[in-house]
């Protein structure tokens, strides 16, 4: 946009609450973990058939390698017992039971094998989903979200976040079910062996639960932490990626750097504290495991002794006790990623809950014809609730009329057309095209009937054919060629290594700013858009070809509304209305003549801009040459004004001509006079 009001920037402190706290504050804590972690638990329900067939599969697998180790002991017994009678090991029984305990892992490692492929399919489909829904959210969300979010936090959301999401999903989910159905088939396992031994085992259960209980709310708040951090830190780089030039010219390198070097060290802060304090979770409850170990092994070495027990039973529990402390392991491992996890989900949650745009009403309200009649009606609009911006707007623009909108900084120039395309929606009144209330119609036939150029040019990663053919998706080589002769892009384009088919780089830096503005021109000239609104749109071109553009949209406006705001008055001195803004209000209106003679808000914003640029007071007194030329600012002259300067005419042509500004048949033209004589 050309402008920003005061409005639409409100309270750094209303900015600060989207974008986190400031350096050094206190991190909040995960808003609901329980709740986050059943939404991101629901998300899999389209999948819930396959979901039962991993249950299954994960039973059968669990089942069997729980039983495994059972059989396993048999095996120790036979030996044993074969030996202290005398009598040889049973070899024919001994391989019968390790034939069998070989099938049953081999079976179980199918199992688990098809569970794991099932389940990634099952995660990838969801994160697929949440990604869509991501990109469909975003293009229902109004255009003030992303005023108050930085860009970069939002990026890392859409991308960072969702993928840690993938990750904890396909890491956490096979393991956190297999983990609980194995901890449950080795208790019934060690309660068939020995009751004695399986309370030694259980006592573990509680004390691994208090350690991750107690880590896991220390370390949450931490992955919060880095999670936020992470995204301030994709912002700060891809704010001084994009204005990298702006750094370097203004010496702000240092600054860029110290700035990033904070967040960078909050990150690292951050990450370093939720990994450490997460990190504590496995060799604690190993800790545990180990001296669960030494107690059974001593008690059960204790039973074999008395005959309670055989070899093969303390064998298989002391196997067992070691699987037993693995999935708890597990467990208590697996709530670092789930912190993390949940931190990033409640990341995506915030947005896909942000409050949306007012959906286009059903049915929907569609234009009788299509000549471009714009009535503003009793139009109010402010950003912040109780701080008006446009109050009571009554305006009625005729079909092939060309209304220029001028005013100061923050009057609300571009706010008026941004209502126009309903980027916001109005407070009060209506606004009504060719009789149809454009609240009523959809947004998408209201902006198919509407063309754009903004001074902030947008181009893709494509060609220059592709950036132009954007404008109309079924324009045919011969529109698209015609539509960049009249903005004046095939002036250019041909000096270029592979013409229309040049692609452009990131921020199509291969092309300059006048470049990219003549192109994003040509974009709606193809258009053929019913009302036209340019916002600066010349703002980035030489003043000469300015003047060629001028007379090319002067043509394109032919038989459309259109709209001009504009800080170089010049540029819209041909309007048939002019519309002078202060305070969101109209406090003039005409053409450019009347508005002189009134001698106004226009006639001073005139003054303002022209008259000072050629009376400079400091340069006549500072040569003493007593040149005429000398006493001229030509660079901030605007050549279409330069008929109207109080100063000779053949003066100022002398200044322009000798800055090569124009060519010598371009200054003056005939009938020419001051408005103002």
């Amino acid at each position: 946009m050309s402008e920003e009001t005061t409005e639409e920037r409100e309270a750094p402190a209303a900015r600060q609450q989207h974008h986190g706290p400031a350096i050094g504050a206190p991190m909040e804590k995960a808003q609901d973990f329980k709740g986050s972690s059943m939404r991101l638990a629901r998300m899999l329900s389209p999948e819930k058939v396959l979901v039962w067939i991993v249950v299954v599969l994960g039973v059968g697998s669990v089942a069997l390698s729980v039983v495994g180790p059972k059989i396993l002991g048999n095996a120790t017994t036979v030996i044993f017992e074969g030996f202290m009678a005398g009598s040889g090991v049973d070899f024919p029984r001994l391989h019968q039971i390790l034939w069998t305990v070989a099938a049953i892992y081999v079976v179980s490692s199918i199992l688990a094998l098809g569970q794991g492929l099932i389940l990634n399919g099952v995660t990838q489909r969801t994160v697929y989903r949440l990604r869509q829904d991501v990109e469909d959210k975003i293009h229902r969300l109004p255009l003030s979200y992303f005023d108050r979010h930085q860009r970069g936090d939002l990026l890392s959301r859409v991308t960072n976040d969702i993928d840690n999401i993938a990750q904890v999903l396909q890491q956490t989910l096979s393991q956190l079910f297999t983990s609980v159905l194995t901890i449950i088939g080795i208790l019934v396992m060690m309660l068939s062996i020995s009751w004695e031994l399986a309370l030694i085992a259980i006592v573990s259960i509680p004390l691994t639960t208090i350690v991750v209980a107690q880590v896991a709310k220390r370390s949450q708040p931490k992955f919060v932490a880095q999670w936020k951090h992470t995204g301030d830190l994709n912002a700060q780089i891809e704010e001084g990626y994009t204005g990298h030039a702006l750094i370097k010219v203004f010496g702000r390198r240092r600054q860029t750097r110290e700035e990033f070097d904070s967040k960078n060290g909050e990150l690292y802060d951050a990450s370093f504290g939720a990994q450490f304090i997460s990190g504590i979770i496995m060799p604690s409850a190993q800790f545990i495991g180990n001296l669960v170990y030494v107690a059974i092994a001593v008690v059960g070495g204790i039973m074999v002794t008395n005959g309670r027990l055989s070899l093969g039973d303390v064998q298989a529990f002391i196997q067992y006790s070691r699987q037993f402390q693995q999935p708890i392991s597990q467990l208590g491992s697996m709530a670092n990623l789930l912190q993390s996890g949940v931190a990033s989900a409640e990341r995506v949650f915030d947005l896909l809950d942000a409050d949306e745009q007012e959906p286009d009403q059903e049915p929907a309200v569609t234009p009788e014809d299509d000549h471009g009649r714009l009535v503003f009606e009793n139009v109010s609009f402010r950003y912040v609730e109780d701080k008006p911006l446009i109050e009571d707007l009554n305006l009625e623009v005729r079909p092939g009329r060309t209304v220029a909108i001028v005013g100061p900084t923050g009057a609300g120039k571009t706010t008026l057309v941004n209502l126009i395309m309903r980027f916001y929606e109005l407070t009060g009144g209506r606004i009504t095209l060719d009789g149809a209330d454009i609240a009523k119609m959809t947004r998408h036939d209201l902006r198919s009937r509407t063309g754009m150029v903004l001074q902030d040019t947008w181009l893709f990663g494509g060609t220059i054919r592709d950036n132009i053919a954007y404008g109309r998706t079924d324009a045919t080589e011969e529109q698209i060629l015609d539509a960049a002769k009249a903005a004046y892009v095939d002036r250019f384009v041909h000096s270029l290594p592979d013409g229309y088919d040049t692609v452009l780089d990131d921020d199509a830096s291969n092309l300059s700013a006048g470049e990219r503005q003549l192109v994003t021109i040509a974009r709606a000239f193809v258009a053929q858009p019913q009302v036209l609104i340019l916002d600066e749109a010349t703002s980035s071109v030489d003043t000469r070809t300015e003047l060629l553009v001028q007379r090319a949209m002067a043509e394109l406006r032919k038989d459309r509304t259109a709209f001009v705001i504009a800080h170089r008055l010049s540029t819209i001195r041909d309007a048939d209305l002019i519309l002078v803004m202060e305070h969101g209000t109209i406090v003039e209106q005409g053409n450019h003549r009347e508005l002189l003679a009134a001698k106004g808000a226009y006639a001073r914003l005139y003054e303002a801009q022209f008259a000072a640029a050629i009376e400079d007071p400091d340069a006549q007194a500072g040569d003493g040459s007593g040149s005429d030329t000398a006493a001229i600012d030509v660079s901030a002259l605007d050549t279409a004004d330069a008929r109207v300067a109080p100063v000779p005419p053949s003066t100022v042509a002398a200044g322009i001509v000798s800055e090569g500004i124009l060519p010598q048949e371009s200054v003056v033209e005939d009938g020419d006079t001051d408005p103002r004589a």
